[in-house]
């Protein structure tokens, strides 16, 4: 017995596998769903004589033969235009990051149910069509009625499935769809969770992370609302635009008088799995920065002119924040006092981001150099004293690299001059 038990047990196994992995699994159910509604509603017909619905509604026989078949023919071109995406999807995913994503890729449920719906419409259309007599003027009012909902919410679905799918083809979706699958396999191979972090140290409250994401987004008015309510002060360990794992310290309760809510608190910090502009003024420029090291990325004079581009727009940026003033991070109540704390960037921490990679990839390019050299001494212009020294920096920088990749030290002399076009132009001084 237990022999067959062992020789049956990998069989099984491999079964669950295929089922929970395969991709035809779901759309052949949801045909076996289309087939059952069908004749379940077929049936209904037959047995109050086709008067279920009214006529007026459906149309006579010949209009409830135009209305399914244009229904199957729809459904049939859904099916192929979701097949045909996910293809081209899959295909671009083994292109950019990795050939061995497909199968996660092909995992993903909601391409599965939009499949699984278009079909499953399909064929219940096909079989109510059958119920249509032409010569009695039959029509099953049921199954029409039906087949039209089907497709209102192949309409819904197929809105919702294009969304997914542009979505999905973000690097941080693709991303976050092979950790989550990881994370699922280590918690069924290691369940046991050790020994819990303790919930408070040195007298403080932490606030740990219930899930892993970036920080995107932070309801500052919520935060101070509790930290006031409770007499506290909230201090934030991570700033915006930083990951968080879950379970780590997301928070640091100082001076708790009063029972805070954590649930609430937690609820004003969104972790999502990207970050984006809305109050993440980092991530605009280093979006920027990423274009311009991408088309300096096999060579500096591969496309030189999209780094300049870009470099135009961190000028535009960085130059109207040289004379802003920096908040401190602390978030005050109405009495003035500090509820919450914040991590911030300073101006030295957007130099650094905006212009340190871009002068390591595009030095050798006389182009970058002399567009980058007219951006530096322009902001150094216009930024506060206290400011200039990055800027300085960043100079003292590009100088040395560009000398040091020069064969000439004609060349990179011309490489340093300011020239707000990159090539071509010249240097005009502005207040």
């Amino acid at each position: 017995m237990p022999t067959a038990m062992r020789r049956m047990g990998p069989s099984a196994m491999h079964v669950r596998t295929q089922l929970r992995t395969s991709v035809w699994v779901v759309p052949v159910l949801c045909v076996l769903a289309g087939i059952a509604v069908s004749v379940v509603t077929i049936a209904v017909d037959h047995l109050t004589d086709f008067d279920l619905v009214p006529r007026s509604f459906t149309g006579d026989a010949d209009a409830a033969n135009a209305i399914l078949s244009t229904i199957a023919t729809s459904e049939v071109t859904l099916c192929a235009l979701v097949l045909t995406v996910t293809m081209v999807v899959v295909q671009l995913a083994m292109g950019q990051f990795s050939p061995r994503i497909v199968q996660t890729f092909l995992q993903d449920k909601p391409s599965q149910i939009a499949i699984g719906l278009f079909v499953a419409t399909f064929a219940h259309s096909m079989l109510a069509m059958r119920e249509v007599n032409t010569n009695t003027n039959q029509v099953p009012g049921l199954a029409i009625l039906v087949a039209i909902v089907m497709v209102v919410l192949s309409i819904v679905v197929l809105v919702v499935y294009v969304d997914h799918i542009g979505k999905s083809l973000r690097v941080s979706s693709l991303i976050e769809l092979v950790g989550s699958a990881t994370r699922r396999s280590l918690d069924e191979q290691y369940p046991d969770r050790g020994v819990a972090p303790t919930p408070a140290v040195g007298g403080a409250l932490v606030i740990r992370a219930s899930h892993s994401g970036v920080l995107s987004k932070l309801d500052e008015h919520a935060l101070v609302a509790a930290a006031h309510d409770s007499d506290c002060v909230i201090e934030l360990q991570v700033g915006i635009g930083a990951f968080v794992p879950a379970g780590s310290p997301l928070m640091i309760v100082h001076e708790t008088h009063r029972a805070l809510d954590e649930d609430e608190v937690r609820s004003a910090v969104l972790l999502d799995q990207d970050r984006n502009l809305d109050q993440d003024v980092a991530y605009g420029i280093r979006l920027l920065v990423d274009i311009a090291e991408r088309s300096l990325a096999e060579s500096p004079f591969v496309d030189p002119t999209t780094a300049v581009q870009a470099l135009d727009r961190l000028h535009d940026c960085l130059r109207q924040l040289a004379t802003r003033p920096f908040p401190d991070g602390e978030l005050r109540d109405e009495d003035g006092r500090v509820r919450v704390v914040k991590p911030v960037m300073d101006w030295e921490g957007y130099v650094r981001l905006a212009f340190e990679e871009i002068r390591l990839a595009g030095a050798g390019s006389p182009q970058v150099a002399r567009r980058l050299t007219d951006v530096l001494e322009d902001l150094r212009e216009v930024a506060p004293v206290e400011r200039r020294w990055p800027l300085d920096e960043q100079l003292d920088l590009l100088r040395t690299t560009v000398r040091e990749r020069a064969v000439d030290p004609r060349d990179a002399d011309y490489a340093l001059e300011r020239d707000r076009q990159g090539l071509g132009g010249k240097h005009t001084r502005t207040a």
